[in-house]
């Protein structure tokens, strides 16, 4: 068995669950690495998991237990939070609130998601308003008691939650954020009364002031909470069996990874746990010199993920919706679009051509799987269009139903009165629109120019519309890497342990603390952080700090970075406050110097540094390759013949120019008129993107 930290082994496995398909990477500790590909198993994960880990086995001629007795450490970005939220398959929940207050979590912020849409109900709560339940009880919040926790109306909750067969529960209680001895004294009589309940306390899963972000993040922790501990006991149950004896760790929502037990423990902050491992390979190719400004484009089955990376850093952003829900713990800013190669075509209001964001999933899948789909899919419409190759799907141990996808596609033109070929381009067309306007959220609404960064594209169905995206947006340059459709498990396996922790640190005088008292908040923190992610490993432990302040006056914080500070000197508060000034000019072009400054939460990040593998070396010097075939695509209304080439043949610096293919046995590059492309010796397909006609 492997240390903690995940040292001492050959391999390092990083598996990436998705919509359609489960990926899984191995990095040997020589820098080879290996992807191997699983149909995904919505109905139990950890079965898809283990099918690619068979698969990775026996890509490298190795038994499973061998190659898990040998590997070091498994990395694992799970989708079954998201899942049990978009597919309301949570566990049965209730909530303890303080009496007068059960209602936060359905009033929400006054707001509608559509403000102006007369027509939008509201949002339906995850626990129902006779499962929130009343007790009475009360804090200040400067933490004194007005009230203390009443055991009869406890006990009256205790029977409700009996009474109802109640699996969960998150208990919510007004100004826990400054102390949690009342949600403590209930969870205590909760366990006593009612053992193997999963209980979630607000004060631990966000200690902050606001309380409907702290009740619904809580909320969501407890409605998600069950299944996935019970997904991730399995799966490492099923490990093990399989011969593994080492750490198996989860991608979180902020990027950085966590041993099972502490997903287990904060299940909300998996909710974007995939693609997370597709910003962390971003930040890990920037590192490697792709470029230090990009614009990730993670294109798979089901969704498109969108995300940020400025300077080599990613974005990070709070008070996120997932599903209609708010989630306000440290996450990566992403945005995620209905989008994927297994997006429905079909007919919107109006008899107009719409595309998603409903998916075929993995079953049945597009209709061209053979699986018992019918309805046309993005991936059928590529296959029409000739930009797919029928026989070299999974590298040729999948073959497409070329006629299936025809069929389908032609179904859906003659009720729009077109031709199937042109039905087909108005599919991919569409969904291209689609992409480019989230990368416009992710971007330009975020006061970013798109322009100036590099469009990173993976996922296995990015690499047909990247030119396309980026042209629409005015970028110049679209990179592929080889390792494009496994590139979110890549990125898992290049990133750290991390814990997050933040607690309002608001001053009942107003204003900011002095000097002590700063020192004393955030000392504080960076201990408990650091002590934390000491328990999971052994190795190195780093920390940054952080805040969220704002004017006195203002509703909304910023989020100010507070690295590079001299803590110890004389002066810290005018220089937080110096901080905060420079942050809120740069983020607004003006700060107010005269104003009050108001320290809301104080925030420390407490990074381990696992073993990373060693980069593979570039490829020796070899011929560039010649096109393995010629295969007729449709491109802007007209038929061309394409060279097609071989990805992992490119030699270092060859120079394609489109139109032409580039295929690999998980993923298909598409070079349209006027783009041309370079193999980096390190890696991935670097495209000058043709300009936009007009």
């Amino acid at each position: 068995m492997s240390g903690p930290g995940g040292d001492g082994g050959e391999f390092r496995i990083g598996v990436d669950v998705g919509g359609t398909f489960t990926d899984v990477v191995g990095i040997a500790t020589d820098g080879a690495e290996t992807l191997a590909k699983a149909a995904s198993t919505p109905h139990d994960q950890s079965e898809g998991v283990l099918a690619g880990l068979e698969n990775l086995a026996a890509e490298l001629n190795l038994p499973l237990a061998e190659l898990l007795g040998r590997t070091a450490r498994v990395v694992h970005g799970t989708t079954v939070a998201t899942n049990a939220l978009l597919e309301r398959r949570g566990a049965r929940v209730a909530m303890l609130a303080t009496e007068g207050h059960r209602d936060v979590v359905e009033m929400r912020e006054g707001l509608k998601p559509e403000r102006y849409d007369l027509r939008m109900p509201p949002p339906a709560p995850l626990v129902p308003r006779r499962l929130r339940l009343p007790v009475r009880e009360r804090l200040r919040a400067d933490g004194s008691v007005l009230a203390p926790l009443d055991p009869d109306s406890l006990a009256r909750a205790i029977g409700v939650l009996r009474d109802e067969a109640v699996e969960s529960v998150a208990v919510c209680f007004l100004h826990s954020w400054r102390d949690g001895r009342h949600e403590r004294e209930a969870a205590a009589a909760l366990r006593a009364a009612l053992p193997g309940l999963h209980i979630t306390l607000s004060s631990d899963v966000l200690p902050q002031v606001k309380e409907f972000e702290r009740f619904s993040t809580a909320t969501v922790n407890a409605y998600v909470g069950p299944a996935v501990g019970r997904y991730l006991d399995r799966l490492a149950a099923r490990l093990e069996g399989a011969g593994y004896g080492g750490p198996l760790f989860v991608i979180l929502s902020h990027g950085g990874v966590a041993p099972v037990a502490e997903a287990a423990r904060l299940a909300v902050g998996t909710a974007l746990s995939g693609p997370a491992g597709g910003v962390a390979a971003a930040v890990a190719l920037a590192e490697r010199g792709v470029a230090p400004d990009l614009v990730t484009f993670d294109m798979g089955g089901t969704s498109t993920d969108i995300a940020l990376v400025t300077g080599g850093e990613a974005a990070l952003g709070r008070g996120r919706d997932v599903a209609g829900e708010r989630i306000a713990l440290e996450s990566l800013d992403i945005v995620t679009l209905g989008a994927g190669g297994g997006s429905v075509a079909h007919l919107g209001p109006g008899g107009t051509l719409q595309v998603g964001p409903r998916s075929a999933g993995a079953v049945p899948g597009p209709a061209c799987y053979g699986a018992g789909g019918a309805e046309p899919t993005v991936t059928d419409a590529n296959l029409v269009l000739g930009l797919l190759d029928p026989g070299n799907f999974l590298g040729g141990r999948k073959a497409l139903d070329r006629g299936a996808a025809e069929r389908a596609v032609a179904a859906l033109a003659g009720r729009l009165d077109l031709g199937m070929l042109d039905c087909a381009a108005g599919i991919h067309a569409l969904v291209n629109a689609r992409m480019a306007d989230g990368v416009r959220v992710a971007t330009v609404r975020r006061g970013v120019d798109p322009r100036d960064h590099a469009l990173l594209a993976f996922g296995g169905a990015a690499g047909l519309h990247a030119g396309a995206v980026a042209s629409e947006l005015g970028l110049r340059r679209a990179v592929v890497p080889l390792f494009a459709a496994g590139l979110s498990a890549w990125g898992m396996l290049h990133t750290d342990l991390r814990y997050e922790i933040a607690r309002s640190a608001l001053d009942a005088a107003g204003g900011l603390p002095d000097d002590a008292a700063l020192r004393a908040v955030f000392d504080g923190l960076e201990a408990e952080a650091r002590a934390r992610v000491a328990g999971w490993f052994g190795g190195e432990v780093s920390a940054r700090r952080g805040a969220d302040m704002r004017y006195g006056e203002q509703v909304f914080e910023v989020a100010v970075p507070l690295d590079g500070l001299d803590w110890d000197a004389p002066g810290l508060s005018a220089r937080v406050r110096d901080a905060f000034h420079a942050r809120h000019r740069a983020l607004f072009t003006y700060d107010l110097p005269e104003e009050e400054v108001v320290l809301v939460n104080a925030r420390v990040s407490a990074m381990g540094r696992l073993p990373a593998a060693t980069p593979s070396a570039p490829p020796a010097g070899r011929a560039p390759a010649a096109p393995v075939a010629h295969r007729r695509v449709h491109l802007e209304g007209a038929a061309v013949e394409a060279p097609v080439f071989r990805f992992a043949a490119l030699a270092p610096d060859q120079a394609l120019e489109g139109p032409a293919v580039v295929e690999s046995e998980t993923t298909t590059v598409l070079l349209r008129h006027g783009d041309s492309a370079r193999m980096d010796g390190r890696g991935w397909l670097d495209i000058a993107v043709a300009p936009a006609a007009g």
